[in-house]
């Protein structure tokens, strides 16, 4: 009998019928504020269990939902256009499958019309110009989408210098890092209309995966590298709105300011005398002044290291170092950045060879992040790449960090702030790094550092990779929207409140043969926001495989076609 109390019960598994959990719905209560939780449960009864392999999709490249789910946007082949397409949902394609049954070829060359209807197509680019394919961004609203295009510069005439260096922190350009003509559009999704456009000429915007682009309401940010300059817009009924330029300046007089100064300065420079000498435009490449934000940058640095410090020999120390790193902090370049709300910027500055890639491991070289408050222009904070500091700001809340979900609906990241398995995941990375060879918790926060800043919606909100509701190999899918190499093996989603398997995602192609060289496969997802629908695109012999992964409720031999 002693040895029978000593052993743990059972635990008991809570019931996984969908009528149950509806009618326990009816007659029991929900503690205050758990409202959204308890309906979140009910995604472990419904889930996409049924995968369509390599479906026939209209040529075009496919690229995500907006957040509320109801539009689907593609970029056509010649990258010239933005397709828009009408979400009709997951029920769609059952009827799809009840009608025709096992016959998988019609089901193949059906079920994308089926999902989604064209809504409308939108050109938007002009001569010599390409859509990134990786760069989109959705107000929170879900009526309009920014999307951008790129042209290199021309040989023939080849720009002026001074509009490739237009102030003395524009950075050399390489044959790393070319220069092109950007152009941001922005598309109405309900009518397919082009509403406006915002050219920047001879620049280095880095537009793949949204990293130069910041979206935080309705305030846009693009981060200039070849010119160091931070452009800040306001999208108001679908046009960019002018804020102000942070770089050269910080704050929107200050240019007027500054052209008010006498120009008989300049002209008193002059070495060879002339008699009736014409006026020179004004070239601030030729500046020897530190520009505004750099100087703050620097003000900040010298407040923190010397002022903090006692009088005597302390702050003499302190001021000696910071003079000898004074070369080192002047020459930092802004490499990248984003919002964290509407007001303030975390901006991660390192050094040139790195912003030029000229390194091979970036993210391993020093670099400082820095939050600058855009109204007041002040530096709010400076930490290194190393810091404990930021590194628990980032740990505690790091949904303020993703931003994955528009402020105005409920919030269900899946962050380490906020979920207690991805702060287990994250403490078990970080534990790694720390005990592994020329490894320790300087290179181990640095390692998981390295996502800073993060780029505006890359992250999904679908409750199907929650990881407080499934358990699911990290490796092969995650809330990060980035490829991941997948194998011969389904990815398997168990339930996190009864340990069963719940449902698979396949993602294996049969036109593929084992010990090519495509053994290594990379397939991204896209999953919808809200359904159990999710896309899986994976390239194969230099071609898109697309397979859907939907609701079936039918009776079938095998959970694949």
């Amino acid at each position: 009998m002693s040895d029978c109390r000593d052993q743990l019960p059972a635990r008991k598994i809570p019931s996984q019928n969908l009528a149950h959990r509806l009618r326990r719905r009816e007659i029991e209560r929900c503690r205050p504020s758990a409202h959204f939780h308890v309906a979140r449960l009910f995604q472990e009864c419904i889930f996409p269990n049924f995968t369509v392999v390599n479906i026939q999709k209209p040529a075009s490249f496919l690229r995500k939902f907006s957040p509320d789910g109801r539009h689907f946007v593609c970029f056509s082949v010649d990258q010239s256009s933005l397709e828009i397409y009408e979400y009709r949902g997951p029920a769609s394609g059952v009827h799809l499958l009840h009608r025709l049954g096992n016959d998988s070829t019609e089901l193949k060359q059906n079920l994308f019309a089926q999902m989604f209807r064209l809504k409308s197509v939108c050109h938007v680019t002009r001569e010599r110009e390409h859509l990134n394919r990786e760069c989109s961004l959705f107000t929170c609203d879900g009526r309009f989408v920014i999307v951008a295009s790129s042209a290199p510069i021309r040989e023939n005439p080849y720009p002026f210098f001074y509009d490739l260096f237009r102030n003395n922190e524009s950075l050399p350009h390489t044959t790393r890092s070319q220069l092109e003509d950007y152009t941001l559009h922005i598309i109405d999704l309900h009518t397919g209309e082009l509403m406006d456009s915002r050219q920047f000429k001879c620049d280095k915007i880095y537009l793949s995966h949204n990293q130069g682009l910041y979206l935080y309401m309705e305030t846009l940010v693009v981060l200039s590298v070849q010119q160091q300059t931070v452009h800040v817009f306001k999208i108001i009924g679908g046009q960019f709105v002018d804020v102000r330029t942070i770089g050269r300046f910080c704050h929107e007089d200050d240019e007027l300011i500054w052209s008010q100064v006498p120009q008989e300065q300049s002209k008193s420079t002059t070495a060879v005398y002339q008699p009736n000498p014409e006026p020179q435009p004004y070239r601030p490449y030729h500046e020897t002044t530190i520009n505004t934000l750099k100087h703050r940058l620097l003000a900040f640095l010298w407040r923190h290291m010397v002022l903090t410090e006692e009088e005597g020999v302390a702050r003499a120390t302190a001021a000696r170092l910071f003079f000898k790193q004074f070369e080192y902090f002047r020459q930092l370049c802004m490499w990248k950045m984003q919002l964290l709300d509407d007001k303030h910027l975390l901006i991660r500055y390192t050094s040139e060879e790195v912003v030029l890639m000229k390194v091979l491991d970036a993210n391993s070289s020093p670099s400082l992040f820095v939050i600058y408050n855009i109204e007041s222009t002040e530096i709010v904070a400076v930490y290194e790449n190393t810091s404990q500091q930021i590194y628990n700001l980032f740990e505690q809340f790091a949904d303020h960090f993703r931003n994955a979900i528009p402020p105005t609906r409920p919030q269900f990241t899946c962050s380490s702030s906020s979920n207690l398995f991805a702060l287990n995941s994250q403490c078990r990375f970080k534990l790694t790094i720390t005990n592994a060879k020329y490894g320790g918790p300087s290179e181990a926060i640095k390692r998981l550092l390295a996502q800073l800043p993060i780029s505006a919606q890359s992250y999904s909100a679908s409750p199907y990779l929650d990881l407080s509701l499934f358990s699911y190999d990290e490796k092969c899918v995650s809330v990060l929207e980035r490829p991941k190499a997948c194998g011969e093996a389904p990815v398997r989603f168990y339930s996190r409140s009864s340990g069963l398997l719940k449902y698979c995602i396949h993602t294996k192609y049969l036109g593929v043969q084992q010990g090519t060289a495509h053994a290594r496969r990379l397939v991204a997802f896209t999953f919808h926001p809200t359904d159990p629908f999710a896309i899986s695109v994976q390239r194969v012999n230099g071609e898109y495989v697309v397979s859907f992964h939907i609701r079936y409720g039918g009776e079938s031999e095998k959970d694949w076609i």
